[in-house]
């Protein structure tokens, strides 16, 4: 059985379902104002894994992740760049979407939009202030933390420490430092709806608890999203739903932060990258391999020679690809997403039964990634040493089995070899004549000049092999 780290209770625990057999999980999707940073991709990677590998398991999983068309920045750039927000949301979703799609992640089945749920947030803000868990000021309503007793749950500190940490803020009105906005009064030349307390918007905390309990109903399974929203979004969702007495999700489950040069990956540091920029010069499985190298709720540090380190990874799952001819279970997965009684059904050469088991039993240990990526990159080695002794029956039962548990976290295998140009077969040529005149030196010296190209290069029985 999947154990899971609850953010909510601070310990490791068994995945126990609203429903036998199926899986509800909500995920806080992006905030389209922006094109979409390393930090988006690694949440939507783990989410994606951990989605994978339920319906791995035999879980029918449902997976909402809404989109923030509504909010503060999506208002600045507009007025900034002269257009409408609802122009810039569009425009920054697409690219959000083919951002996503370019990273394999499979998209959610229902992706909610705020704008579209406005009525439903005023009914829950007006059930809030009619039990006198919200208030009106004179820009807008805000929620009493102090109505739920068990505030700062997901932060793991008490209502009494969060108040000492607060920062006071100068709004007219508001009782205590952390109550929330949940409606915000309309300014001019802002987009605005009508609601009891005049026309304006939700605050964004508001919209992730209604879009959830009305896709996903009460009790739902799993909530999950960055370590950033755990306090305050995560902690304020929950804070409605308890005050109007709703059964809200049942695990919180948190990804850590991408770093750069040991620092959190931020717009305001200036050191994030964009999916895109990763994109143009990497391939897209090497940030999944990255992803699945560290432990979900580490950081991960993303640099070219971390990157880099995983195309080498990549390398190796490719190359055995290609010795083996491996079938590409992916392919033909229904929805995309392997099976484990279907994938090894469908393995013509069987797989190793005790390694898939070995792999499970990590990914059980709440999402043990880099145990189980481990796992496969010895059974690599083991495929390698059977095809080299001849023994075709057990490298193509392990290669089978490396494809599949690749498959079951969406590591796609290629065998594909990329177009070689003129001026790198010529390096080619010259580095296998320096091989036979047994420079070795010379041969090394170009080998370096094609991986600094770009290319994996490989020895294989005919001469030099390079792909990409």
């Amino acid at each position: 059985m999947l154990r899971l780290h609850d953010t909510a209770t601070g310990s490791v625990r068994p995945l126990e379902l609203r429903e036998p057999g199926q899986v509800s999980l909500y995920v806080c999707g992006p905030t389209v104002y922006g094109p979409p940073h390393i930090g988006h991709g690694r949440f939507t990677l783990v989410f994606d894994i951990l989605r994978r590998y339920l319906a791995f398991s035999g879980l029918r999983v449902r997976h909402v992740s809404n989109v923030t068309d509504v909010d503060d920045k999506i208002i600045e750039r507009a007025a900034r760049e002269g257009r409408t927000e609802a122009e810039v949301a569009a425009e920054c979703e697409a690219e959000w979407w083919a951002a996503m799609d370019a990273l394999g992640a499979l998209r959610p089945d229902d992706a909610p939009h705020a704008t579209a749920y406005v009525p439903g947030m005023v009914a829950l803000i007006a059930d809030l202030v009619a039990r006198g868990a919200a208030y009106e000021t004179d820009d807008g309503v805000y929620m009493r933390v102090d109505a739920v007793p068990d505030y700062g749950l997901l932060a793991q500190q008490p209502l009494s420490s969060l108040r000492a940490g607060a920062r006071v803020e100068a709004t007219e009105g508001k009782r205590s430092p952390l109550d929330f906005a949940l409606w915000k009064k309309a300014k001019p030349g802002e987009p605005q709806w009508r609601s009891p307390w005049g026309p304006g918007r939700p605050g964004w905390h508001t919209e992730c608890v209604v879009m959830s309990l009305d896709l996903l109903g009460e009790g739902f399974d799993l909530h999950g999203g960055g370590q950033d929203l755990m306090f305050p979004h995560h902690e304020n969702e929950r804070a409605q739903a308890v005050a109007e007495g709703k059964d809200f999700a049942h695990y919180w489950v948190h990804n850590g932060m991408v770093t750069v040069g040991g620092e959190k990956m931020s717009k305001s540091l200036r050191n994030f990258s964009t999916i895109a920029e990763l994109l143009a010069s990497h391939d897209s499985r090497a940030y999944r391999l990255l992803v699945l190298r560290a432990h979900y709720r580490r950081p991960v540090e993303v640099t070219q020679e971390t990157i880099a380190d995983a195309e080498r990874g990549l390398a190796r799952l490719d190359g055995l690809a290609r010795r083996l001819s491996l079938p590409d279970p992916l392919a033909a997965a229904p929805g995309g997403a392997l099976v484990r009684a279907q994938a090894v059904a469908a393995a013509p050469s069987g797989v190793e039964e005790d390694a898939v088991d070995r792999f499970c039993e990590h990914m059980d240990d709440d999402l043990d990634t880099p145990g189980a990526m481990a796992g496969v990159f010895d059974l690599v080695s083991r495929a390698h040493a059977a095809a080299d002794e001849g023994d075709e029956k057990t490298a193509s039962r392990l290669g089978t089995t490396v494809a599949v548990l690749a498959g079951a976290v969406g590591l796609a295998l290629r065998k594909g070899v990329a177009e070689v140009d003129e001026g790198t077969r010529r390096l080619v040529d010259e580095r296998d004549a320096a091989r036979r005149a047994r420079d070795f030196a010379r041969a090394d010296a170009i080998r370096d000049e094609l991986v600094a190209a770009g290319w994996v290069v490989e020895d294989g029985a005919g001469g030099t092999v390079v792909h990409r």
